[in-house]
């Protein structure tokens, strides 16, 4: 039996707006041939735009390890923990603060993780003569850490009609001010229900120029886009990259995916 999807919010929190239809024609505030990183590649058939969920690699590693030492050393030697048989008058003091402890040292161990485990690169791919979208998507889980089945990259398609483009707005006075970024929520054409939303881009000028891109590229044809400032980067190629990300995952996908991503469907072939 075919699992029944996962429904998601109409929308997720700090929505603000939508970006424009897939079959609008309306052109961004801005110019986008100087956009950097510039497309990775595009031809008649599929153009695939890069994508990278974390910002900065690295700095969780570095900054994790010594938390989780600390954190893991304060559970061992903290008095009052589970595995210990002199439990104090305030026992219930000493267990709740064992177990924030080891929701620290699980949450810290997370990040390393996908610090860790996440891709050089998690693209995205728009097939005009299928009218579909293919996400290299990196999957993981809070909960079930050491999952094989929750983590790991999981490429999907989905129906370009079916995506829209959403803008989310976060105000951190002293963090930075207002953060911006762009998510890419697909709906089930039968039900109207959100059955999965991903990260698109950090924030919005890049989000307005990759998505203006993606639309004119499925509407018309690579012939639309302009010519780009910065040539395309090969994210396999170790050149230019950080130490962080030269140890990261190269992007490898699926031999089926691959190939139906970045071709034509076949003649009596199903979309």
């Amino acid at each position: 039996m075919k699992a029944k999807p996962k429904i998601l919010s109409e929308r997720a929190l700090c929505w603000s707006h939508d970006l424009p239809d897939v079959s609008s024609s309306a052109v961004p505030r801005l110019s986008f041939e100087d956009i950097d990183p510039s497309p990775n590649f595009f031809d008649e058939v599929c153009l695939e735009l890069p994508r990278s969920t974390v910002s900065l690699r690295g700095i969780v590693l570095l900054t994790g390890v010594p938390i989780l030492a600390f954190t893991a050393g304060v559970f061992i030697y903290m008095p009052g923990i589970f595995f210990s048989i002199n439990w104090s008058g305030d026992w219930h003091i000493d267990l709740l603060a064992s177990l924030m402890v080891l929701v620290s040292i699980w949450a810290t161990a997370t990040y390393i993780k996908i610090d860790l485990l996440l891709p050089r690169d998690e693209p995205i791919r728009f097939n005009r003569l299928r009218r579909k979208i293919y996400l290299y998507q990196f999957r993981f889980h809070y909960i079930y850490l050491f999952s094989r089945k929750h983590w790991g990259v999981k490429p999907v398609a989905y129906n370009w009609d079916d995506v829209t483009a959403e803008v989310y707005r976060v105000y951190a006075p002293g963090h930075g001010g207002l953060f911006e970024n762009v998510m890419l929520s697909i709906r089930n054409p039968d039900t109207n229900e959100v059955i999965d939303r991903v990260f698109f881009t950090h924030d919005l000028r890049r989000g307005e120029a990759y998505w203006a891109i993606a639309r004119l590229f499925m509407q018309q044809g690579p012939e639309a886009l302009p010519k780009f400032v910065h040539p395309p980067r090969d994210w396999n190629d170790d050149d230019g990259l950080s130490h962080m990300h030269c140890l990261a995952p190269k992007v490898l996908w699926p031999e089926a995916i691959d190939r139906e991503s970045r071709t034509a469907p076949a003649e009596g072939e199903a979309r």
